[in-house]
């Protein structure tokens, strides 16, 4: 029997991919579905990225913790593939409490070491990361001191008013704040004042070509001035050469991070 034809009203809720939407979309399912087996399988850790004291290139200040997720097969997937697909979703709450679940045993495990994690301000405004977070903190009452969250200024301005008020709340308990990605985001140096950043990671794209580029150079400088102003310490990211470095040491950057001092790896 023959299909009675689509009403054009029928068409609509129904609309057709072209094959290059329909390869993504395919692509994204696919990517969803091995994070979230990933996940479920306690096939998640942390690599960890050191973070560079400027003036002593040789000694980490702290570490960055970044999540990795593998296949059953054992390969890594690249977390380029699918952070951007699910930091919106359920299954990116879910990643941010398993991040900070490994942080915190990592930090049990190893004293006198600091470790920054990505979080967003949906997470914070999640039940269940909290929970973690509240007792993980009161069983381990010194990780406070040694723990940072990184949130970047677009998510710190989508809900600005939750991340303030648990910036105040974890003040006491001892834990940093870094800005991610500063001067690329959207908060305006006027709004800096209302939150609770011990620092600032200026943002990657500022650093690369810095000593042959004389815009990045100003833009730089002054994002620097702006965070010594407000009493905030200065990383600059993405550092990928000795001249780089070098240049953003003598502008004034208190700690440097980036490929020249090491790829995230797990261990240290």
């Amino acid at each position: 029997m023959l299909q009675p034809t689509p009403t054009p009203s029928e068409r609509k809720e129904k609309p057709l991919l072209d094959p290059l939407s329909a390869a993504v979309a395919s692509r994204d399912a696919d990517v969803l579905t091995l994070v979230g087996e990933a996940l479920a399988e306690k096939r998640a850790r942390l690599a960890l990225q050191p973070i560079m004291v400027a003036e002593d290139q040789t000694m980490p200040a702290f570490y960055e913790g970044l999540i990795r997720v593998s296949d059953s097969a054992g390969r890594v997937i690249p977390a380029a593939q699918f952070m951007s697909v699910v930091e919106e979703t359920a299954l990116g709450r879910q990643i941010d409490c398993v991040a900070l679940e490994l942080a915190i045993h990592l930090l049990r495990d190893t004293p006198g070491v600091r470790l920054s994690i990505n979080v967003s301000a949906r997470s914070i405004a999640d039940g269940q990361w909290r929970r973690i977070l509240d007792r993980g903190l009161h069983k381990y009452p010194d990780v406070g001191q040694r723990l940072i969250f990184e949130i970047s200024e677009t998510s710190a301005m989508f809900l600005h008013e939750v991340v303030i008020r648990f910036m105040a709340e974890m003040q006491p308990r001892g834990v940093a704040f870094a800005l991610d990605g500063f001067g690329a985001g959207l908060i305006a140096f006027r709004r800096l004042k209302d939150f609770l950043f011990d620092m600032v990671k200026v943002d990657k794209s500022f650093s690369r070509n810095i000593a042959e580029d004389p815009d990045n150079q100003v833009l730089t400088e002054a994002l620097i001035s702006v965070a010594h102003q407000f009493e905030m310490f200065v990383v600059a990211d993405g550092i990928e050469s000795a001249s780089e470095a070098a240049y953003l040491t003598q502008m004034g950057a208190d700690c440097l991070q980036g490929y020249h001092f090491g790829v995230p790896k797990f261990g240290f």
